[in-house]
């Protein structure tokens, strides 16, 4: 007897914890006037994909290696276009070690989405392993004549690098001239130096004196910016 009341007991609670989320769900149900809050979010996430969307394809500068990724100039010019409304949806291909060679291999992952403006930042890796400078070239040529297939009306911006000495004043030379000449060539816009104002100073860069702090990438989102905004 005691156990068929505990049994009534416990029904009882469950129908009145029914009932009682009915009216709950009643009660926060939009009407027909109000939009549903499911179709809202799956509309904001439409929309995110629809927004033109800016790809930093490059190497770790662009990763922002040693700093999270909130840090990297890729996020922070996200951070800009959001704080001025504009809608564009920046995608982060910055890898560590990346070479122009090994940035071919990876065109299907990168090119996955369709890509509206393409910053490119790739070449640095191969300058400091004194990689054939036509190799480097043809490399960056690819590149850019696959962005323009997948894309015929992409726009491309070439980040232009520079590096030390060590494999002679002639590779640097014609290295530093790689890319204002391909973009000349390719009609592409040019960031003459993406780490201007940072290299070379110990307190704009990590201990191995190569890749920016936080501070430092601030600096390279603002060296990108001053071209990119124009493209926007």
């Amino acid at each position: 007897m005691k156990i068929t009341n505990l049994n009534s007991l416990i029904l009882a609670i469950f129908c009145l914890v029914f009932l009682n989320s009915c009216k709950n769900e009643e009660k926060q149900s939009p009407s027909s006037s109000e939009e549903n809050p499911v179709e809202k979010q799956v509309s904001a996430e439409n929309k995110k994909e629809e927004a033109p969307v800016v790809l930093f394809f490059g190497t770790s500068l662009t990763a922002g290696l040693g700093l999270d990724t909130a840090e990297a100039y890729p996020d922070l010019i996200q951070k800009k276009m959001d704080s001025l409304g504009m809608d564009y949806s920046v995608v982060n291909a910055g890898l560590s070690g990346e070479t122009t060679a090994s940035g071919l291999n990876r065109l299907d992952w990168v090119f996955k989405q369709n890509v509206d403006i393409l910053v490119l930042e790739l070449g640095a890796n191969d300058g400091l392993r004194g990689v054939s400078l036509d190799e480097t070239r043809k490399n960056l040529e690819q590149i850019i004549n696959t962005a323009r297939e997948k894309n015929p009306d992409v726009k491309i911006i070439l980040a232009g690098m520079q590096i030390p000495p060590n494999m002679g004043e002639e590779y640097t030379s014609e290295f530093r001239s790689l890319f204002p000449d391909l973009a000349k060539e390719y009609h592409l816009e040019l960031i003459p130096f993406l780490l201007e104002g940072v290299a070379g100073d110990p307190e704009l860069n990590q201990q191995d004196g190569i890749h920016p702090t936080a501070e430092g990438q601030q600096i390279l989102a603002n060296n990108v910016w001053k071209v990119l905004k124009d493209e926007l």
